[in-house]
């Protein structure tokens, strides 16, 4: 079936070729438009058209077999609705007489819109999960990194504090016992000293007491004498 034959099967019901013509344009007019410029046209139970872009990929001439490269583009798809699909396959029948009614689907399908909808929200959530699992693994790796590298830090600084504080009191106390080894021999010298002293001073005693002996003899000498006299 052609446009014109779509046109003469549709007549009759609008009311004319003409008026059937003019229907079939303004239709699929739409739906071009609206599939070029990257809206889906979707019909329940009918279909839907949307446009899909194609990367830049490499592709073999029938003929020659040579490999091309194709440059990237957009195309046009239609992808038929659960009701169209139903009736094709004999899963439902189609009515004798009348319209063929696609308004609604079957219970318990979807349309095919609708089916690549919830397949894309699905998707576009699980990549969104995906993305912020792997931005909390990265956050706590970071902050795992950080804490170890301020422990390290720390740990470093307060050796290198002890090490400097040992290192101080190792050289007070070299210092202490330099200071220690300094005064033993001056001591030493002063206790010989006050030992070469001491017999000096027990004979100036000694030669103090004399004398005082001997004027105490010559006083009781002179007592003597001076009672005899008398």
């Amino acid at each position: 079936m052609n446009k014109a034959q779509l046109v003469e099967a549709i007549a009759d019901k609008l009311g004319g070729r003409q008026q059937a013509a003019d229907a079939v344009d303004a239709v699929l007019d739409a739906i071009v438009r609206a599939t070029v410029g990257g809206d889906r046209v979707s019909v329940t139970g009918f279909g839907s058209f949307e446009k899909v872009d194609r990367p830049a990929r490499y592709a073999r001439n029938p003929q020659t077999g040579e490999r091309v490269r194709v440059k990237k583009t957009s195309v046009p798809r239609f992808r038929a609705g659960q009701g169209f699909k139903d009736l094709v396959s004999g899963t439902k029948k189609l009515p004798k007489g009348g319209e063929v009614s696609v308004k609604k689907a079957p219970k318990g399908s979807l349309t095919g819109a609708a089916s690549a909808t919830v397949k894309k929200a699905a998707a576009k959530k699980a990549t969104t999960a995906k993305k912020a699992t792997a931005k909390t693994a990265v956050a706590k790796k970071t902050t795992a990194t950080t804490t170890k590298r301020a422990a390290s830090a720390t740990a470093k600084k307060t050796a290198v504090k002890s090490t400097a504080t040992a290192k101080k009191a190792t050289a007070t106390a070299k210092k202490a016992s330099a200071t220690a080894k300094k005064a033993t021999p001056a001591a030493k010298k002063t206790t010989a000293t006050a030992k070469n002293t001491a017999p000096a001073a027990k004979k100036a005693t000694a030669a103090t007491k004399a004398p005082a002996k001997k004027t105490a003899t010559r006083k009781a000498t002179a007592k003597k004498t001076t009672a005899r006299k008398k």
